[in-house]
């Protein structure tokens, strides 16, 4: 197949929740003008009607699992910048599907960051998670000494590291946000394991009880995707953002019983929650992002209240979607009983 003639901008994971945003903010961008932008999403849990209709996109259907299929793509397309979203990011379920974790989210990592080597990538944004800093460390800043508790932290942990280690080698230019409890408009509601707001919004739709595992005093800060964007899509231009790790997100947590109780509200019904034994995860998350704003500017911080209504309006427009069980679990013991079948 002939190379074309243009300079693209990479997003992996484009058709997901947070790639379809970059997709669209890359694409309003005046930085990008002379850019077209190549998404790569498998589908697994994006959808091909989350990208918009705009005549410098391209959408190709392959997963970063496969090397060989990434390796043609750098050879096909001129590649200036990579956005790397894709991941399976089910935290809980991490423990229970660690081959498909770390394939999915550690190799094919790799895969991305071999062939932007070769191919002289201009500069790699990488995607991670509060996830790497483990528990009883809030608020996480940069500075404080990962301790990942699952798979999927241990996972993103590993591709930060190997970045470094691919800078320090081959001078290898990136960035790493670690973003956390993001949610709005595209976002999957229909995924049972991941995005408690998603799945807070299709049980109401659906006239089902939301579910919380233990008590619901977990807290979290949930982040309104749109107020990511800006330092994610600006990272490539800003020298001070080189090699380095940045907090992204909202900074008020609150608890999962106080976020069923603003989602019912948006919804005008009563809570209806349905408490399942408790799970082992982190019960306290949220980080410090002084460093992000002193880079990027202060970042806006949408109140919770107002991102939910936004989401609940697209929800709203597009209906219910089925939860669909995961396929591939490795290991049964302890799987919590509403993750079976």
């Amino acid at each position: 197949m002939p190379r074309d003639a243009r300079v693209f901008v990479l997003i992996t994971g484009g058709a997901g929740f947070l790639g379809s945003h970059v997709v669209r903010s890359v694409l309003k961008d005046d930085r990008y003008n002379d850019y077209s932008v190549l998404v790569v999403d498998d589908l697994s849990g994006g959808f091909v009607t989350n990208l918009p209709d705009d005549s410098r996109l391209e959408f190709v259907e392959a997963s970063i699992v496969n090397a060989a299929e990434m390796d043609a793509l750098f050879e096909q397309f001129e590649i200036r910048y990579v956005f790397h979203l894709a991941a399976y990011a089910a935290e809980g379920l991490s423990h229970f599907i660690r081959r498909f974790n770390y394939q999915n989210n550690l190799i094919g990592s790799v895969n991305l960051i071999n062939a932007a080597v070769r191919s002289d990538v201009a500069h790699f944004v990488f995607t991670s998670s509060i996830a790497v800093y483990g528990s009883g460390q809030v608020p996480m800043k940069e500075e404080t000494v990962p301790a990942p508790e699952d798979p999927y932290g241990i996972s993103k942990l590993a591709v930060e590291l190997d970045l470094a280690a691919a800078h320090e080698m081959f001078g290898q230019p990136y960035t790493v946000f670690r973003p956390h409890n993001v949610y709005g408009e595209f976002q999957n509601i229909g995924d049972r394991y991941r995005n408690v707001v998603g799945i807070f919004m299709n049980n109401i739709i659906s006239e089902k009880p939301l579910p919380v595992f233990g008590d619901g005093t977990q807290q979290r800060a949930f982040s309104y995707v749109a107020d990511l964007m800006h330092p994610i899509v600006s990272a490539p231009f800003v020298p001070e953002a080189a090699c380095e790790v940045f907090n992204v997100g909202a900074s008020q947590p609150v608890s999962v019983r106080e976020l069923a109780e603003v989602t019912c509200r948006e919804f005008d019904v009563n809570p209806d929650l349905d408490f399942l034994p408790a799970r082992n995860e982190v019960h306290k998350a949220w980080s410090d992002h002084s460093k992000c704003d002193s880079v990027f500017g202060p970042a806006e911080e949408t109140p919770l209240e107002e991102g939910i209504h936004r989401m609940a309006e697209w929800v709203r427009a597009e209906g219910p979607r089925e939860s669909q069980s995961f396929g591939e679990i490795e290991i049964e013991k302890g799987l919590p009983p509403s993750w079976h079948g």
